[in-house]
């Protein structure tokens, strides 16, 4: 399942997605992200049948993900953001 967080403006779409099915809840995104976007729960909230631990976005960034994640996004070079690169699973994308 793909849980999607964020929000789309006038601007452009800013949605970071979660794939749960591939998230193994390790908690790297936690640590890499230096913005903290990122928290593992014990229930994914969008799929109460999961028994595993999962990343989310943390309810008071999910609407300031275009300023949260700006500080990782580079103008001229866009290397893989820090929470892409830590994932292990290649569970996390982003719509930037």
């Amino acid at each position: 399942m793909l849980a999607n967080y964020g929000y789309q403006d006038g601007s452009g779409e800013f949605f970071i997605t979660i794939d749960t099915d591939r998230c193994n809840g390790c908690g790297d995104c936690v640590s890499a992200c230096p913005a903290r976007l990122f928290a593992v729960v014990d229930e994914d909230p969008h799929d109460p049948l999961r028994e595993e631990p999962v990343a989310i976005v943390v309810d008071d960034k999910r609407k300031k993900l275009k300023y949260e994640c700006n500080p990782c996004k580079l103008p001229s070079v866009r290397p893989p953001l820090p929470c892409v690169t830590a994932c292990q699973a290649e569970a996390i994308g982003h719509s930037w």
